[in-house]
């Protein structure tokens, strides 16, 4: 829990230039899920407040985030990986939600996978716990990418990252926040916050120039 607090700080506050961070872990896995801590009853509303705040913070930092995903990842191990922007992991990663298997629905998960894989593979995932391979992960759009092994990992990444300083972070900035704000739009609004924001960028870019 203390590197989940971490995390979170770190996302909240970036150091100070900071344009991209790159998530990964020790050992043999990515992460297969969260140490639960709450001792008592009275205990859990902290516990899962600061689980949220994770997700929370993966979402609204102004950093662009990468995921490098060398073995399997479980449960919030799997929210790691999916919630940062881009993901690439290993053709053996093997993704699941374990939680069912001692009597529990993964309440904080089904918050966003839906949204992200469609309602019948978040029921079937969660509901049974069972593992999706690497390749699968890409098709239903937990993953961006698979690659065989981990040298070939570290070299996806970096061409990932490569990739994304061509661009201006503030430009990175307000993709994401679109993306965060039309979830919860209808079309018709959704269409019209573009609108707006499409004006401003477009008055900034101008601006600039001149």
């Amino acid at each position: 829990m203390d590197m989940c607090d971490a995390l979170a700080a770190v996302l909240r506050k970036p150091p100070a230039g900071a344009h991209i961070l790159v998530l990964t872990a020790a050992g043999d896995h990515f992460c297969l899920g969260r140490e639960r801590t709450a001792a008592t009853p009275d205990d859990l509303p902290l516990e899962v407040a600061r689980l949220m705040a994770v997700n929370e913070a993966l979402a609204e930092t102004t950093l662009v985030t990468v995921a490098r995903v060398h073995g399997d990842a479980g449960g919030f191990g799997v929210g790691l990986a999916a919630l940062c922007d881009v993901a690439v992991a290993t053709r053996a990663a093997r993704l699941y939600f374990p939680e069912v298997r001692i009597d529990l629905a993964p309440a904080l998960v089904l918050a966003w996978l839906p949204a992200m894989i469609g309602r019948r593979e978040a029921f079937w995932l969660t509901a049974t716990g069972e593992a999706v391979s690497g390749e699968n992960a890409v098709r239903i759009g937990l993953l961006n990418e698979v690659v065989d092994d981990v040298d070939l990992l570290d070299q996806a990444v970096s061409q990932r990252v490569e990739s994304l300083r061509r661009a201006a972070p503030r430009v990175h900035t307000d993709i994401r926040r679109m993306l965060r704000s039309v979830e919860s739009l209808t079309p018709t609004q959704a269409y019209e916050l573009a609108s707006d924001r499409l004006v401003l960028g477009s008055l900034r870019r101008s601006h600039r120039r001149t």
